[in-house]
């Protein structure tokens, strides 16, 4: 690529909800080459009727026009991947990204669960996938239709080694800013993936323990201080891999807390009380198993996943 060279990104954006949907919305709105993957009733919507936002703040809404399909239909080849699926969902991406993927496409997942690029990453060894976060607060409402809770949108993304690093890498940036979104190149990915995962597993494990929602966390109580406590683990976690936090990750979580609907729950919440998969796994006893490998004592999450099992 040429100095000053513009390119014109052919966008995927596999998994059509909070994370997925919205990604894809506000970049189709700013111009962006995206097309979605989705699935059932949300798919068919979208396909008819196109997508709607509704934002939670100000209870507006919009609708616009995406293309959309399902991985068996979806027959081009983009130039960037963004991975939007809950972690159970994620095994069945990686043939079809094998299938459709150039040798230059680059794949950036963006999940709750930390580790997921360096996981992609062994089963797809001709491809550079990047590590990656998001900061949104958003659900299906029903078929086609997108609840955004909170204004932060805030995708974070990075290679884990810097000889990997490429010049699209910059490109992608500017197109998510481009879209309204805050996106982040980061330096330290494995940092910031950390800090993310620092706030998304204590507010999914707290909330569950406590079925508690926002509100609960937005004032003085047991739900808030079982919140701080888990995210101190977490620190203490990230000083033991060698990645240590740089600023009060309790002081920062719960300023985006803040910001939140007081109704707002955690996609982890939503999936177990309506009986469906749930990434707890991954975002509760995951950190229970972490704390064994780096021999760093994490008694909050221990007593959240004892109660949790239990149920």
């Amino acid at each position: 690529m040429k100095a000053g060279q513009k390119i014109n990104m052919k966008y995927l954006i596999i998994g059509a909800g909070g994370t997925g949907g919205v990604t894809g919305y506000y970049m189709k709105k700013a111009g962006k080459d995206v097309t979605l993957i989705a699935r059932g009733e949300h798919l068919k919507k979208i396909q008819k009727q196109g997508l709607t936002l509704e934002k939670m703040w100000d209870k507006t809404e919009e609708n616009i026009s995406i293309p959309a399909t399902d991985m068996e239909h979806y027959a081009e080849h983009p130039d960037v991947i963004f991975v939007c699926v809950k972690g159970y969902s994620l095994q069945e991406t990686i043939p079809f990204i094998k299938r459709i993927a150039r040798k230059n496409t680059i794949v950036i997942p963006v999940l709750n669960i930390y580790g997921t690029g360096g996981k992609m990453q062994k089963e797809l060894p001709d491809l550079l996938v990047t590590d990656g976060c998001i900061y949104v607060s958003a659900n299906i409402k029903e078929p086609g239709k997108l609840l955004q809770h909170g204004q932060i949108l805030h995708i974070v993304f990075g290679v884990r080694d810097k000889a990997e690093f490429r010049p699209e890498l910059k490109e992608i940036q500017k197109d998510l800013c481009d879209s309204h979104i805050d996106g982040t190149l980061s330096e330290n990915i494995r940092r910031e993936a950390l800090e993310k995962f620092s706030y998304v597993s204590p507010i999914g494990a707290a909330g569950l323990y406590y079925h508690a929602t926002a509100a609960d966390f937005q004032k003085e109580g047991e739900a808030r201080e079982l919140f701080k406590t888990m995210i101190k683990e977490i620190a203490a976690l990230a000083e033991a891999m060698g990645v240590p936090f740089q600023k009060d990750m309790a002081e920062v979580n719960l300023k985006i807390l803040s910001n939140l609907a007081p109704e707002a729950t955690t996609s982890m919440q939503r999936d177990i009380m309506a009986g469906k998969q749930s990434e707890i796994d991954g975002l509760v006893y995951e950190v229970v198993r972490m704390g064994e490998e780096y021999h760093v004592p994490v008694p909050a999450y221990e007593k959240v996943a004892e109660k949790l099992r239990a149920l």
